[in-house]
């Protein structure tokens, strides 16, 4: 600092001096020159910050080769994953729900692009169609039939099938499945088998629209798990695995990442009847409504009218 600045740290004796070579002018003796003129300071040197030494810039910490090799493995793995495809055999065409659509109606439009798959990009074999994803081949269902047969084994005696009820049938089961509005969808398939790798036998509990065709129920989830239904009692279902069922072996079922949008599909009521015209369809509707009902059912708030034909 006393370099860069040498008129910083003037001692009190070289300020004498200056005071002295200044001549001494009568008319302008009451004029003092300030002190701050002079930067006067002590001799001792401040601290001044700015101006301090840096100091060294620390040297990055050298990676050891384990971590290299940790790192390398993990971009690995993200690859194997992302390149990861199912190869799954099930005989039948995957779909979001089994037992509240009907393959044999087609969409008239879609309300997502078809070619975004629920099942993730690249990550099954199969081409996903906006409503399903078809087998790519039909296979032989009599084999497929045979297998399944194995797999269940002798029927239960009935000794069997009461304590395997008794086991399974109360409220407090661990193993149990809530079955919705969504009916027997395609993700229930994976969590029946991921209860059958450590029970015999799997409670289903239906609620909503599916309990008013639990025959319809059933049968998909027979054909669908290849299970079978050992009870049912209203809304309450115990689905057996089998007597030779092996999880090590159990078929491989590729799971929806999200629930695909419902298509758009033609209307149930039609503006116009088959065989009449707008007219006459407008006249008969209006028949109807101004009939008088035969009787009142209530349910809650509100009302119904049964009208005589």
């Amino acid at each position: 600092m006393s370099k860069l600045f040498p008129w910083r740290h003037l001692t009190r004796q070289a300020q004498n001096t200056l005071y002295s070579k200044i001549p001494s002018i009568p008319s302008l003796s009451f004029i003092k020159i300030p002190h701050f003129l002079f930067h006067s300071q002590p001799e001792e040197e401040d601290f001044d910050p700015p101006f301090s030494p840096t100091l060294k810039p620390r040297k990055p910490n050298k990676k050891k080769k384990g971590e290299k090799k940790q790192n390398a493995s993990s971009t690995e793995d993200c690859e194997k994953v992302h390149n990861f495809t199912v190869n799954s055999d099930l005989p039948f065409d995957y779909r979001y729900s089994y037992s509240e659509t009907n393959p044999a109606v087609e969409p008239i439009g879609f309300r997502e692009p078809t070619r975004f798959s629920p099942f993730g990009p690249g990550r099954l074999d199969r081409k996903w169609t906006g409503t399903s994803a078809p087998r790519l081949q039909s296979g032989d269902l009599e084999k497929v039939a045979e297998e399944r047969r194995l797999v269940l084994g002798e029927p239960l005696s009935e000794e069997e099938t009461a304590e395997l009820v008794e086991k399974y049938r109360h409220d407090d089961c661990s193993r149990q499945i809530n079955l919705g509005r969504g009916g027997v969808t395609h993700n229930m398939l994976e969590d029946i088998h991921s209860h059958w790798k450590r029970a015999e036998a799997v409670r289903i509990k239906c609620l909503g629209v599916p309990t008013l065709n639990m025959d319809n129920v059933c049968s998909h989830l027979e054909d669908k798990s290849g299970g079978k239904v050992v009870y049912r009692h209203i809304n309450i279902l115990l689905l057996y695995r089998g007597r030779n069922y092996d999880p090590k072996s159990r078929p491989t079922v590729p799971v929806m990442l999200w629930k695909p949008l419902a298509p758009i599909y033609p209307k149930l009521v039609k503006n116009v009847a088959d065989g009449l015209t707008f007219e006459e369809t407008k006249a008969m509707r209006n028949k109807g409504l101004n009939a008088p009902p035969l009787t009142k059912l209530r349910s809650g708030t509100m009302c119904s009218y049964l009208v005589q034909r």
